[in-house]
């Protein structure tokens, strides 16, 4: 059998965009995800196992993972290596290249990759819709990281319709450039929620507990009160499968949190 030739940056760029989305339990070689993108790349060229393995690479190059005991072998762990430093020094360049590499193997605009964004796109040209471009496109992949690692649940309201949930940041998008796309900084709401912890009504301790602002409790007659934030008030948040929520990131919000 003919040696497969060696992994190029996009090749390995797309794997990296796959991992981002996939559950860590189904990066095998069975999986439908990992057969698109084995067809993707061309699966005389790149099989289904031989992207599953790469998949397992990027896990031992992950901190978490590493933390857990993934390994995978030396090459392979070379290979991914210089790729996993890019996106940790550089997230949304990387993950918005990936997304354009899959749009255009796939034969589409980003906008037919993420059709959400017509609507924001709407009479905005140059330099102003591409900025605007790249920020949708990377929230959504964001979002897609933030629900697989949540199993697609609020972590408040155990609500697991995808149409309500939010991939909420602990940090805002806005106040930390480098941590934007960091899975540490997220946490899967349903928009009722994501709405209360924006505004500061709700927050999360560092022990995972949901917190209620004196200014909400304010509301405490009101029959919705009991039902939608009372009776969770100081009840521990459902916790993802994987990466916690940061205890700086989560300080960094209870600093901005009035009681």
């Amino acid at each position: 059998m003919a040696k497969s030739p060696p992994w190029t940056r996009e090749e390995l760029i797309l794997a990296f965009n796959l991992y981002l989305k996939l559950p860590f339990g189904k990066m095998h070689k069975g999986n439908a995800a990992v057969i698109n993108l084995s067809n993707l790349l061309g699966s005389d060229r790149r099989s289904p196992s031989s992207v599953a393995i790469r998949l397992t690479n990027f896990a031992s190059v992950d901190p978490y993972h590493q933390k857990r005991g993934v390994k995978g072998m030396d090459g392979g762990y070379k290979q991914v290596k210089p790729i996993w430093d890019e996106f940790v020094n550089n997230q949304e360049d990387l993950v918005f290249e990936s997304e354009r590499i899959l749009a255009r193997l796939q034969h589409k605009s980003l906008e037919e990759l993420h059709p959400e964004l017509t609507f924001d796109l709407a009479n905005l040209q140059g330099e102003v819709r591409e900025r605007l471009v790249k920020t949708r496109v990377n929230q959504n992949v964001f979002r897609q990281m933030i629900l697989k690692t949540y199993k697609g649940t609020c972590a408040i309201s155990g609500i697991n319709v995808p149409e309500l949930l939010v991939a909420g940041h602990i940090v805002p998008w806005s106040e930390n450039v480098k941590e934007r796309l960091n899975p540490e900084n997220g946490i899967c709401l349903s928009n009722l929620y994501d709405r209360a912890y924006e505004r500061g009504l709700i927050c999360i301790s560092t022990d995972y507990k949901l917190l209620i602002s004196n200014h909400l409790k304010e509301q405490s007659k009101e029959e919705y009160y009991q039902s939608y934030f009372g009776l969770l008030e100081n009840k521990p948040i459902r916790l993802p499968v994987e990466y916690l929520p940061k205890r700086e990131f989560l300080e960094y919000r209870l600093e901005r949190f009035i009681r």
